[in-house]
């Protein structure tokens, strides 16, 4: 007789046992022809849920675009159809539970 054991993968993270999502840059896009980008530095991000967890805030507000998160650099690059407020986007990724430093140098 032989025992089988259930390796059921743990939840309630969504990483990996390695610390690690998955690569590349969480990315939410909507094609528009005249449009603003600017990048932003956030703090906390540490893998792609991270970044897709900012993206979608961020793509939640009015006029926005594209998102494309990069939790590597703290990178956020953002495309709205005018310029955003500061306080809008620390808003929205403050609800992500991440902090906005600011736009990037």
């Amino acid at each position: 007789m032989t025992a089988e054991t259930d390796t059921t993968p743990s939840t309630g993270s969504c990483c990996s046992p390695t610390g690690s999502c998955h690569d590349g840059a969480a990315d939410v896009q909507i094609e528009q022809a005249d449009s603003v980008t600017t990048v932003y530095q956030v703090k906390g991000m540490t893998c792609g849920h991270c970044e897709g967890a900012v993206s979608e805030e961020i793509s939640g507000i009015a006029g926005v675009t594209s998102v494309a998160a990069v939790a590597s650099t703290g990178l956020v690059t953002v495309t709205s159809k005018a310029p955003l407020t500061e306080d809008a986007v620390r808003a929205a990724v403050d609800e992500a539970g991440y902090e906005l430093l600011g736009t990037a140098a």
